[in-house]
Parts: structure tokens; C-alpha cells; sequence
């Protein structure tokens, strides 16, 4: 049975796409609101930084009484002064995060209140401990390592999303868009279908892709087909696709199909392109072999193709003049000789009071009941559920 992976994932952010001035950018409009700044600037851009790639000057609002035992530094209405750098490298070890931060000029030390180091690496927790040590020797109020996993994280945030596109190129809130009005296209299909299918029992499924309806003349590989018995499960649209004579053994276990024969050929009334003419001898002498078998021994082998919603584009169900069928429009993989994503393959007994309802058909338990010649080994239609 195939399995289908319903997850949508999103991909690592490329940040080594990003030149570095392109990835200082990112981090500073970041930064916008990490705290409420009275400036931030972006001193890297000017060549010599003096181990700046952009300064901010965070605002204490003046609330209350001044405590006397605070810090200048701390004072309300003062501004406390950030340094913010930008490291665009895939590894950085806890010396070479010393060997940045060694680069601040003392003077710029004793004003500092905090530091950001941002770069598109995974931090390993010895450069966490390295990095708040460093600070803590040298009196800086707090420290942030912005690593890959952090900025990705602010990056998938709905605030950052406008960033996000800027510099990727992707949207999750128009990824939600799409998602929602994928839904409600398939909603809508449903529902269409629904009246659409009430007491029809044919549907004509039509290949969006070829526009050369209805003129099959000289052609095999035209892509519109007429099946049965249409019918909406979780799955999505489900038909018959082929029908077997079958055997189904007293144990319940055994089996054998006329896997050679499909006894779901459309006739010429209800498919003008591949129907057949009435009186097929094979199927006459496949009926009377199946006939005399035991009534509780008699059986269908049913080949259900499935089309998932997501590839209906469409669906008429005023058809035209040539059938009176509905018309499915769908997207399909020209690769396939039909419509369907999957198949599915069922033994039922003929009786429908009987016990027994679908058995597994599986290849060891085959037997021999039918003629040679109206037998094929089992391939892709023996298990349950087949990607095509």
C-alpha cells in the first residue's frame, strides 16, 4: 500500500545567498523591534567600524522617582548604547566568538549596555558560556548570540513575514493564502460534484492538458476517458476502472481472477471513442465458466481508480451532444494510460448476503479455477492501494 506524505515542509533559510552588507541589513531591520530605539544605525556600511556593524541607542522612559543607587548607564531617560555585530560564516567556535568581541575598542567598552552577535551558524553551548563570560567580565548588561535556529525562528514569525519575503523570496501568510483557497477550491469541487453525480452513473474525465476533443480519429493516445460508477470518498473521486471474474475458495483464503478479461469495457453507446460491440464470445464462455462455479464460490475482482481532489480542475455537468455524460476536468500524469493517481483492487463475493466481504489479494494464496488464457500474473492491482 502507497503512502502519502501529507506534511509541507519549508526548507533552511539560505543566508549564504546573502552578501554580508545584505545579511547586516537583514539582522538590523530585525532589530527594529527588539527594543524601542531613540537611533539605530548601521555603522558597517562605512567601512571602518571599529567593530560595529550598526550601534543602537535604546530608550529608558523617565517613570517615577530616580533610584540614587543606579548606574548612569541605567538611569531613566538615558539611552543605553547596543553593539550590534554580524558574522555571515557557517562556524564559529567559542574562540573565534572572543576573538570578535576582542575586537570592540576599549573606549567603546565602558559605554556599552548590551551586545548582539548575529550569524547563520549553530552555537554550540561552549560559545554561549564563552560569550556570556566575556560580557560578564566586562560589565555588559546582557548579551544575545543570534544564531541560525534564532533568526530563522524571528524570521517565521507573522510580524517578520514582509522580511521574510524580502530576502527569501517566501511568504508563510500567502503560503496560507494559497492553502485556504486550495481548500475551498476542493470544497467547492465537492459539492459540485455531489449534484453533479446524483443519479449518473458515467462520467466523462477530460486531461486539461489535451485540447483536441473530441476528434480521436487516428489517435491512441488521446487523453479523455468514460468510466462507471463515480463516486466521492475521503480519497476523492473514485471509479471503476476494471472488473474481474472471480473465485473466492470455502476457506475464505484461496483465490483466482479472469485478470485477462475486463468485463468493464465501455460499449459504443456510452463510450463513441474506445466502446466495444455487444456479444463478445470471451466474455460469454468467461460467463458460463463463472456460472457453474458454486454460488458461494463466486466472486469480482474490483480495480477502483482514485483521483485526488487536489487534481480537479473542473467539472461540466451539462456535457454536450455526444454523450450525456458529465465532463471531469482533471490534471493527470501523462506517463499514465488513465486519469488515476492509485488504483485500488477488492475481492467481494457475488452474493451480497453473503459473509465473507473483501478478502486480501494475496499472490500465494492464488489457485488455478480459470483457463489459462483468460489469466495474467498478478502485478500493481493485487494489493489494496497502488500508486500508478
Amino acid at each position: 500500500m502507497s503512502k502519502v506524505n501529507y506534511t509541507r515542509t519549508v526548507n533552511p533559510l539560505q543566508f549564504d545567498a546573502l552578501e554580508p552588507k545584505r545579511f547586516e541589513d537583514l539582522v538590523r531591520q530585525l532589530l527594529y523591534d527588539f527594543r524601542n530605539w531613540q537611533q539605530l544605525e548601521p555603522t558597517g556600511r562605512g567601512g571602518a567600524d571599529d567593530g560595529f556593524d550598526a550601534r543602537g541607542w535604546e530608550i529608558i522612559p523617565a517613570t517615577g522617582d530616580i533610584e540614587p543607587e543606579l548606574d548612569e548607564i541605567d538611569r531613566p531617560g538615558t539611552d543605553r548604547i547596543w553593539l550590534i555585530q554580524c558574522k555571515r560564516e557557517r562556524a564559529i567556535g567559542p574562540s573565534k566568538v572572543i576573538e570578535y568581541l576582542n575586537e570592540i575598542a576599549l573606549e567603546e567598552r565602558g559605554r556599552l549596555y548590551g551586545i548582539v552577535l548575529a550569524a547563520p551558524t549553530d552555537f554550540s553551548k561552549k560559545s554561549h558560556d564563552a560569550f556570556r563570560e566575556w560580557c560578564a567580565e566586562h560589565a555588559i548588561r546582557e548579551c544575545h548570540l543570534w544564531g541560525k535556529a534564532a533568526l530563522e525562528d524571528m524570521l517565521f514569525q507573522p510580524k517578520n513575514d514582509h522580511l521574510l519575503f524580502a530576502y527569501f523570496g517566501l511568504s508563510l501568510v500567502i503560503r496560507q493564502r494559497s492553502d485556504q483557497a486550495s481548500l475551498r477550491a476542493q470544497t467547492t469541487i465537492k459539492r459540485k460534484m455531489k449534484r453533479a453525480f446524483e443519479n449518473k452513473y458515467e462520467v466523462l474525465i477530460r486531461d486539461i492538458a489535451d485540447d483536441s476533443y473530441p476528434y480521436s480519429e487516428g489517435r491512441d493516445d488521446f487523453r479523455w476517458w468514460v468510466y462507471h460508477w463515480p463516486e466521492m470518498t475521503f480519497r476523492g473521486l473514485e471509479c471503476l476502472s476494471k472488473k474481474y471474474f472471480a473465485y473466492i475458495a470455502d476457506d475464505k483464503i484461496h483465490w483466482d481472477c479472469a485478470n485477462a478479461f475486463d468485463d468493464n469495457q465501455n460499449f459504443q453507446h456510452d463510450d463513441p471513442w474506445r466502446g466495444i460491440e455487444r456479444g463478445d464470445p470471451n466474455r460469454t464462455e468467461l460467463w458460463e465458466l463463472w456460472s457453474q462455479l458454486p454460488k458461494q464460490n463466486q466472486a469480482w475482482v474490483t480495480v477502483k481508480g482514485v483521483i485526488p481532489l487536489r487534481n480537479i480542475i473542473e467539472i461540466d455537468d451539462i456535457g454536450d451532444d455526444l454523450t450525456n455524460h458529465v465532463h471531469l476536468y482533471v490534471r493527470t500524469d501523462p506517463s499514465h494510460p488513465d486519469p488515476f493517481a492509485f488504483t485500488r483492487a477488492e475481492l467481494k463475493a457475488d452474493d451480497r448476503w453473503a459473509e465473507v466481504g473483501h478478502i486480501d489479494l494475496v499472490v500465494d494464496n492464488r489457485v488455478e479455477v480459470f483457463p489459462a488464457k483468460f489469466r495474467k500474473p498478478v502485478s500493481a492491482e493485487s494489493s489494496s492501494e497502488t500508486e500508478d
